[in-house]
Formats: structure tokens, sequence, C-alpha cells
């Protein structure tokens, strides 16, 4: 799945600097997200370097440290635009 055909999709914008993130070894809150979605990812067609390890507890970690109490709700807002793109993504590809 190519830049131009997720482009437009909700949460490309976090899937694509995650992306990035992840080539670069940065970790980072997209990087992170990335990598918990990675699986599905893959099977879209999304090339993805290796996920960060254990990317659950360290996300949270980090919107705790940067939000506070508002890291949970944070969180679940951030996984709710990766599973959007994941289907959305999954409804654009052509039918075999």
């Amino acid at each position: 799945m190519d830049e131009e055909q997720t482009g437009l999709l909700p949460g490309a914008d976090l899937v694509a600097r995650g992306t990035a993130d992840l080539a670069r070894g940065v970790e980072s809150v997209e990087s992170l997200l990335v990598s918990i979605g990675a699986p599905r990812l893959r099977r879209l067609g999304v090339e993805l370097s290796e996920p960060l390890p254990s990317p659950e507890h360290r996300l949270y970690e980090l919107l705790r440290n940067e939000h506070g109490d508002a890291a949970h709700s944070r969180y679940n807002a951030l996984v709710r635009r990766l599973v959007s793109f994941e289907r959305a993504a999954r409804g654009s590809r052509p039918r075999a």
C-alpha cells in the first residue's frame, strides 16, 4: 500500500509519522502506536521496520508523563484513530 493510497485515510498522518520514526529507531507516540498495530498494518501492505517492544505499556507511560491524568483518554483516542485507519485501509483494498 503506497502513500498515495493511504494519504487520505483517517489517521494516515499518525501512521506516516510512526513508520518514519520506526525506520529511524525513534521512540515516539506515533512509532509506538504503529508498533501496536504492526501485525494488522503489515497484512494491509504497510511496510514497517521491526516494531518496538512492549508498545502498549511504553505508549501509556509516555502519555502519562506528558498528559498526567488525561493519559488514559489520550491513549484510547490514539488507538481509535489507528483502528479507523486500519478499517479504512481494509475497505480501500482492491478485492481479489
